[in-house]
């Protein structure tokens, strides 16, 4: 992530051992695909000559080392930020800040299951979209269609959106991530929409949204922090001139914000359980290794086509997510007040909170895939909050073409409303040639009920915070 200062046991062992089993019978079943998706490389699970007995161990026979984060005391830049992450008195009511809604105790997710967060003076206006957390941004690339690469760079996004809207795509599975990142689709940046390519212009949405903290003003928000119990170590960082221009303090105020985000581990710590068991030192329960072949498996979940889960070639741990974008056609969700207007859609890089792209039509309706590192931390999914909980979210790409009528409400004609979020002038957008899009009406869901819930149980093993039992 770029910054500037710019404003934009032991009992049951003979059930682990069938367990074991079952696991390297199932990666026999489900061919190279699952292999090759491994963290193990290819062949190396059946060629292990231990590989059954630490399967049934919960073990990863072919351990990694991965490279995490440098961790260091934190720069007096960014204790400032933390302080002003802290602060509530910038904001209209006094009483948001921006750990309210990205609490650290949720992940820097929102606290609670609310579809979107309360802001403004009163705390009564409904946000427009859910929160997504603040972790792992660290690395995460500018917004570009196509790969954040030098030769990209070389030409402008208007250029890169029509290459993109004529440029073949690779179908995106478990197995083919690498063919898929090369894609001329749209890619990086924060919000739902991409919109902002720095930390320190995130930070400027919510400051100054009047559905969120609701500042005002940069020189309203100025004239706080000069008064602020923390002013004099903006004199001490910028000098004694720093209050002159509202403009540049706000600016310093959230290069400092985007400097904690950066610093402190708590943003990007990588000790989910996942991570130790990559590194050899931790175990997953039998459910916990059937959900994560299905998570790979592309003919099942297929979960780690867009959600990236091996280490990088050089050991960095995985992001789960590939960064790009997706029209997925999620319902409408009615408990956002902003639907009460049948007329709104929320068209995601197309706008209405993005505006730079809104003639590229092609891409109306595609939000940014999210980490699912502590999902199962969270209690509200997509980028309009339509659910509630991991299996509503399975649920939904088991049953959205194989029976759209689990899914989507009815219209007045009687006729199943699918892609009732999105005008019928962007339906086509919604992805359809990725698996488990490619299914009809009437095919057989992906999934069993008992397949949801152990992807579910691997989920869990992504949420951070776990510390190995020392041996003995």
């Amino acid at each position: 992530m770029r910054l500037g200062r710019s404003l934009l046991g032991r009992p049951g062992r003979n059930r682990w051992i069938r367990c074991g089993v079952g696991v390297v019978l199932a990666v026999l079943a489900a061919g190279a695909v699952l292999v090759a998706r491994s963290p193990i490389p290819a062949g190396t699970w059946l060629r292990h000559p231990r590989a059954s007995f630490l399967l049934a161990q919960g073990l990863n026979p072919h351990p990694v080392r991965l490279v995490r984060p440098p961790v260091a005391p934190l720069s007096a830049m960014a204790r400032l930020g933390r302080r002003i992450f802290f602060d509530p008195s910038l904001s209209a009511s006094g009483r948001l800040s921006c750990s309210s809604c990205h609490s650290p105790a949720h992940a820097y997710g929102p606290p609670g299951a609310l579809p979107a967060m309360f802001g403004g003076p009163h705390l009564t206006r409904q946000g427009v979209r859910a929160v997504p957390s603040l972790m792992y941004l660290e690395r995460q690339p500018n917004f570009s269609v196509g790969p954040d690469n030098e030769e990209n760079e070389t030409i402008t996004l208007a250029q890169l959106a029509a290459r993109g809207q004529r440029a073949p795509r690779a179908t995106k599975t478990a197995q083919a991530t690498a063919a898929a990142a090369a894609n001329l689709v749209p890619q990086g940046g924060l919000f739902w929409d991409g919109r902002a390519n720095t930390l320190q212009d995130q930070a400027m949405g919510p400051l100054l949204s009047p559905f969120e903290m609701d500042g005002g003003s940069i020189a309203r928000v100025a004239g706080l922090l000069a008064h602020a119990p923390y002013a004099d170590r903006f004199v001490r960082l910028f000098g004694a001139s720093i209050f002159a221009s509202p403009t540049m303090t706000v600016a310093e105020a959230l290069f400092a914000v985007a400097r904690y985000e950066i610093e402190d581990p708590a943003f990007h710590p990588y000790t989910s359980r996942y991570d130790v068991w990559l590194e050899g030192k931790a175990r997953l329960t039998q459910a916990e290794l059937r959900g994560y072949l299905l998570f790979n498996n592309p003919r099942k979940g297929d979960c780690a086509a867009c959600h990236l889960d091996q280490p990088t070639p050089d050991g960095r741990p995985p992001l789960f997510t590939d960064h790009q974008y997706e029209a997925l056609g999620v319902p409408r969700n009615p408990a956002l007040r902003v639907n009460r207007d049948p007329a709104y859609f929320d068209l995601g890089i197309c706008g209405p909170y993005r505006t730079d792209m809104a003639k590229d039509t092609a891409y109306c309706g595609m939000f940014l895939t999210p980490t699912l590192r502590n999902v199962a931390t969270r209690h509200v999914f997509f980028h309009n909050g339509v659910y509630h909980s991991l299996r509503q979210v399975l649920d939904f790409y088991d049953f959205r073409d194989t029976d759209p009528g689990r899914i989507y409400p009815r219209g007045a004609d009687g006729r199943i409303a699918k892609f009732n979020d999105l005008p019928a002038r962007d339906r086509a957008n919604v992805d359809r040639v990725d698996p488990p899009f490619t299914l009809r009406r009437g095919d057989r869901a992906p999934l069993s009920a008992a397949e949801e819930r152990d992807i579910v149980a691997f989920l869990g093993a992504l949420t951070d915070g776990y510390r190995p039992k020392p041996a003995h």
